[in-house]
């Protein structure tokens, strides 16, 4: 059983929950957007509050922090674009019709998803919409990019030449129960991919590997070649709604409401590990240097060793569901619903973990050292009956 821990800073600035929580490119700030409509931006070398984003008319649902800019996504129907210098806003970015829930940067283009059904693509300087993404028949929840550069091979590539121009794609998973894939230069629908029962909560992509997986409310992850198209595999364990994922090392972790963790062999499609003690649903999980930190429901983060899935720490404090959490320099930042950022230092954590993982990997080399000797023993001892033989 792992033991308590207690946060080393407790930032109260905000006057609602905390729904998401970002960390620059360069791990210099974070920035935290709220129910209270606001944003706040913090720095990671003094955990101070160094900005204070307003102007959004309703909750912010989601926040995404560049180097020099910041975006917030808001249920007012907007986005917006933030100077981190000096917290002026330089753009909003107007068109949905409803809840905008989630925004993705990538290059020069803003994506957004909305409980309108639709998702749109902007351009982050010109302030103007560049796309717009018509097809599902429910709320767009989550958001994925990639380019076809990255997963096909010339002599595979048969798109138009307006196509050819601009090979970057957009994925969008929904509550309609389908991920659909989408060409941004011309809006058009590349592939529809049919096979969940239940919303779409999360997707990960692993483009050089041309794999998407997907999670749902119908408790199962699903694993898609996106150029084909193709179901590959179905993980099938989970006994509720698969709420994130993780993708490190050819493993998957999924996080769920069913109170646990999995950890997948994403090759052969075999579990190898289940996290428990959540006493709530998993709403949030990060891995960090063979330790899995997690975010509940009941308030609580915890770290596991990813290999064992033994428990290492329970870090309490919170008063609600932890709703994201980031980590920088040794330090663990959890954003709730009870409206605080918390600090917490994870160095001695870290440091154990990395003290064992040096161990195993000194007893795995001595025992390979030592089936290397039994090997040429027995090696020799056989030469030796063969020559006795006369063989």
């Amino acid at each position: 059983m792992g033991n308590s821990g207690s946060a080393v800073k407790v930032c109260t600035d905000h006057q609602g929950g905390i729904n998401w929580l970002s960390l620059s490119p360069d791990g210099q700030r974070l920035l935290t957007g709220s129910e209270d409509g606001t944003a706040r931006l913090w720095s990671t070398a003094d955990s101070q509050c160094h900005g204070h984003f307003q102007g959004h008319e309703s909750y912010i649902t989601f926040c995404h922090l560049e180097n020099e800019a910041a975006f917030t996504c808001s249920a007012d129907h907007t986005i917006r674009k933030w100077d981190v210098v000096t917290g002026q806003c330089l753009a909003i970015y107007r068109g949905h019709t409803s809840i905008v829930n989630r925004i993705l940067v990538a290059k020069d283009y803003l994506f957004s998803g909305s409980y309108d059904r639709t998702a749109r693509c902007w351009s982050v300087d010109k302030e103007k919409q560049i796309q717009e993404f018509r097809g599902h028949r429910n709320c767009v929840l989550t958001l994925a990019h990639y380019s076809s550069r990255d997963v096909l091979e010339e002599e595979e590539e048969e798109e138009e030449e307006e196509e050819k121009m601009s090979r970057d794609l957009l994925v969008t998973g929904s509550t309609d129960c389908t991920v659909k894939v989408w060409w941004v230069s011309s809006g058009r629908c590349y592939q529809t991919l049919l096979g969940h029962t239940g919303a779409v909560l999360c997707l990960i992509l692993d483009a050089p590997n041309r794999e998407l997986f997907s999670g749902s409310t119908d408790y199962t992850i699903r694993t898609w070649n996106i150029v084909t198209g193709e179901q590959l595999k179905v993980f099938k364990e989970h006994q509720g709604s698969v709420i994130c994922l993780e993708l490190v090392n050819r493993h998957l972790y999924s996080g769920s409401a069913d109170r646990t963790v999995k950890c997948w062999f994403v090759d052969t499609g075999e579990r190898i590990q289940t996290y428990k003690a959540h006493k709530h649903s998993v709403s949030t999980l990060k891995y960090h240097a063979g330790i899995l930190f997690t975010g509940s429901g009941d308030a609580c983060a915890r770290a596991f060793n990813s290999r064992s899935g033994v428990l290492q720490k329970i870090f309490r404090g919170h008063k609600f569901i932890i709703n994201c959490i980031q980590i920088h320099n040794e330090l663990l930042y959890t954003a709730s619903h009870d409206g605080t950022l918390r600090i917490w230092d994870i160095r001695g954590i870290c440091k154990r973990n990395k003290w064992r993982l040096k161990k195993e990997r000194s007893v795995q080399g001595r025992s390979s050292q030592k089936g290397s000797l039994s090997r040429l023993f027995n090696n020799k001892v056989g030469c030796m009956v063969q020559q006795e033989n006369g063989e």
